[in-house]
């Protein structure tokens, strides 16, 4: 048990003012000192009134609480107190000079016990312990030792030993029928760990099972497969072949997963466009991929109208009309395809969040690495009732899409997302996850309280969001509203997945972007591709099984030690949790100093009145650069530009101060939810 009064004696071989900067700036501390998930300034100092912190405290498989801290900074620069608002506890911190490159710290704690109800049972040696690690990080820290490296693998052997631990725990892999057992393990060695294979491993173990659901009815596994084959047999009476490209622009529905599916099973290149590009884009990508076929949903036919005529368009819409069908080819078509000899590639378009789209050849899974990595953190089981609300043509929804196949979930699809039909339909069909974007989710939460309370979510256990960043407060707002069910899912078209957060986590630390999962690893490097300390920003790096293959009109990222960057930049806390700042491109250097865009718009979320946010970098004549915010306020909310500019300030530095604040009804943002900031500092926004 720990005692009223415990001191802490170090010694760092570092000079006093270069630790006093960050021993006494506790914003610092989360990434130092484990169990310490953020902090966050509520107020300045003045000379009357120390400045006020909320800390999250999150010790090892306890419960998080809020603590709120004030700093009692000495005048003499070498000694500091924190002090628990409520006055039941406290730490007093006094650095010594020993000689130039050497100083002493003496840390007082009064009553730490209270500060979580977990650390009551610890002795006094486990808080020195922490004290001591926290300090040596920052030593770490300040020369420059390479410890932002986070590995959940090892060598070989012991890779494939967790995989198969974990394919067996969730069922994936179990006992069975020895004729469905046989017929699944000659459907993978068929068609490989495709969504061809996944597919048909599932129609061979569960035939009868619902494999898709949408608004149109459902298909078995069964039904899916024969359906498969035989639009795989028809294909080549349209010109596709093994090897040629097909394109389609649809929305999420059954249709869509059997053009995926068959053209896995005819080794063709399917092309999946993203329904938010206009007429020009599609235009540039078609010419750039020629590609034999263009499935499409009938609302898009304006969008493809430049289209070459000898291209065939082929509608995804059941029933007959003035062009050839999905449908029309399958009931015309033989129920047996011969197995190509490379299966066909799934190409998806990365966001163009920043410019124009690239083109990215999805890996083939080797194995059950891939499946594994996502189960060793996301609970997710099997007979899922798996509610996709993410886009099937970006690559989160494609990600869930292949995942339900080896877990033989019942995949729901909607061809729009509403917020109020997203609920209805996870009541109705009693879905047991959700994929989602962050901004579904807000959505979702923007829905009257007496709205969502008309729909039963109960059965949800898990809600897995990717795409791009979830605001603190919206991580937060979701869990109380609906339990602790989160998942944030970090990754790109590039890297398929890098971190997971779980809701434990996201308790401890709202803004993370979590650990990484089984076979994986990630690493914080700077400008020369050499590991950064703990807590240092730098280009978030990641290595797994499943890097893509490249791009088909661009070259690929850099790589360093099998590791490929992101374009993000990060960091890795105390508890080697990652924590992304913001893409490369958005940091901007105002008065010499490195201000990144998010930390601003994570404040603002917190004021009531505001709906959304995003804050872009523009070039300033006297700073450089600046920060300009936009604002989209509540309904009915009062706020101006002078309030913004205040809670900033009071907030961060100075620097991170919008200099202009606009406000508008909504922000622009693609099909996948990303905030389209490039249009907002274009003139004629």
């Amino acid at each position: 048990m720990l005692s009223d009064v415990i001191d802490v004696d170090v010694l760092l071989e570092l000079p006093r003012h270069a630790i006093w900067e960050y021993l006494s700036d506790p914003e610092w501390y989360p990434r130092f000192f484990r169990g310490m998930g953020t902090c966050e300034r509520l107020t300045e100092a003045e000379p009357d009134r120390p400045a006020v912190y909320a800390v999250r405290v999150a010790p090892p498989h306890a419960e998080a609480v809020n603590l709120g801290l004030r700093a009692v900074i000495g005048r003499n620069g070498s000694d500091f107190t924190l002090e628990s608002v409520d006055g039941s506890s406290f730490v007093s911190v006094r650095l010594f000079e020993v000689n130039e490159n050497m100083t002493r710290i003496v840390a007082t704690f009064f009553k730490a016990a209270q500060i979580h109800p977990a650390l009551m049972k610890n002795e006094n040696a486990a808080l020195t312990a922490w004290t001591r690690e926290g300090l040596q990080r920052i030593e770490d820290f300040l020369t420059g030792k390479p410890t932002s490296i986070v590995s959940n693998s090892g060598d070989y052997r012991s890779v494939q030993l967790s995989v198969a631990k974990t394919m067996v725990k969730t069922g994936v892999v179990r006992a069975a029928r020895p004729d469905r057992g046989i017929k699944q393990l000659n459907s993978l060695a068929k068609w490989g760990f495709t969504l061809a294979g996944g597919f048909a491993a599932a129609a061979a173990r569960e035939p009868k099972t619902i494999a898709l659901a949408d608004r149109r009815g459902s298909l078995t596994f069964a039904e899916l497969h024969e359906r498969t084959n035989r639009l795989a047999a028809a294909l080549p009476g349209v010109g596709v072949t093994p090897g040629s490209t097909v394109a389609i622009m649809a929305r999420n529905h059954a249709a869509m997963v059997e053009c995926m599916v068959a053209c896995g099973k005819l080794g063709a290149h399917l092309l999946l466009l993203n329904t938010g590009l206009g007429a020009r884009q599609v235009e540039e990508l078609l010419v750039r991929h020629n590609p034999q076929v263009v499935f499409l949903d009938d609302e898009f036919d304006s969008v493809i109208q430049y289209l070459r005529p000898n291209v065939m368009r082929i509608s995804t819409a059941p029933a007959p009309n003035d062009r050839p069908t999905l449908e029309g080819l399958i009931l015309g078509a033989p129920s047996t395809v011969v197995k190509a000899t490379e299966p066909g590639r799934l190409i998806v378009l990365t966001s163009g969040t920043n410019g124009s789209p690239k083109s990215a050849k999805r890996p083939t899974p080797k194995g059950f690495q891939a499946v594994a990595a996502m189960l060793s953190r996301m609970p997710l089981q099997m007979g899922e009732k798996m509610l996709i609300a993410a886009p099937l043509f970006h690559s989160w929804g494609l990600a869930a899409l292949q995942i339900s196949t080896p877990i033989r979930s019942t995949v729901v699809l909607a061809d729009r997302f509403d917020a109020e039909d997203c609920l209805r339909a996870i009541s109705v069909h009693r879905c047991t996850s959700l994929i989602a974007v962050p901004v579904m989710i807000q959505r979702i939460l923007d829905l009257p309280p007496a709205v969502r309370a008309r729909y039963d979510t109960s059965s949800l256990r898990v809600v897995a969001c990717s795409g791009s960043p979830m605001s603190g407060q919206l991580v937060t707002s979701f869990m109380d509203t609906f339990g602790d069910i989160l998942y944030n899912f970090y990754g790109s078209t590039e890297v398929s997945w890098g971190t997971i957060a779980d809701p434990t986590d996201l308790r401890a630390a709202p803004t993370t972007a979590g650990r990484p999962p089984l076979g994986t690893r990630i690493s914080v490097l700077d400008e020369h591709g050499s590991p950064l300390p703990c807590g240092a920003v730098g280009r978030i790096f990641v290595g797994n099984d499943m890097l893509f293959d490249g791009y088909t009109d661009a070259a690929p990222p850099p790589i360093a030690g099998q590791l490929m960057d992101t374009g993000d930049l990060g960091y890795i806390d105390a508890d080697g949790r990652l924590f992304v700042s913001g893409r490369d491109d958005e940091m901007i250097i105002s008065g010499g100093e490195n201000v990144f865009p998010r930390p601003v718009e994570e404040a603002l979320a917190h004021l009531p009145q505001v709906s959304e946010v995003a804050v872009v970098g523009v070039p300033d004549v006297e700073y450089g650069q600046r920060l300009v915010a936009f604002v989209v306020p509540r309904e009915g909310a009062r706020l101006d530009q002078d309030m913004v500019r205040s809670y900033i300030h009071h907030r961060l530095s100075r620097f991170s101060v919008p200099r202009d604040v606009t406000f508008l009804t909504a922000l622009p943002r693609n099909a996948t939810g990303k905030i389209l900031k490039r249009v907002l500092i274009q003139p004629t926004a």
